[in-house]
């Protein structure tokens, strides 16, 4: 996991619920927490693109379903600046499930681009990503 120079906004709030974009049996995630955040008290925490997040399966199939699982936000909506001074922002969110918390994805194909800050974090991403935006 590396870090990364820009400056991302955190659009997702904990408690927001996300669809996945990857095959691993989820299609819509709840964050139940954001991991490494550091905030005040009574701020609730937040993620952006890149952020390993702690997420529980709303909807999917029934062996996935009332899980905890890990993750990566790969878009958000809310437009964020990447170093050399462009904006950017994605039509929708999404996140990919991942095995473990050290990056292994759990599914295999990926539908839709993938931000080059979780790619550039998160190398297991980047194998399977096609699209890198």
């Amino acid at each position: 996991m590396k870090p990364i120079k820009a400056t991302i906004v955190k659009g997702l709030l904990s408690g927001s619920q996300i669809p996945t974009c990857d095959n691993s049996g989820a299609k819509l995630i709840r964050i139940i927490s954001v991991k490494g955040h550091k905030t005040v008290k009574g701020r609730v925490p937040a993620a952006g693109v890149g952020d390993l997040i702690q997420a529980s399966v709303k909807k999917g199939r029934p062996d996935m379903r009332k899980q905890v699982v890990f993750a990566v936000i790969v878009r958000q909506k809310k437009e964020y600046r990447r170093p050399d001074g462009t904006r950017i922002k994605f039509e929708d969110n999404a996140a990919v499930i991942l095995k473990d918390d050290k990056g292994n994805p759990k599914g295999t194909i990926f539908k839709g681009p993938i931000a080059k800050e979780a790619c550039n974090k998160w190398p297991g991403v980047a194998k399977i990503a096609s699209i890198i935006v």
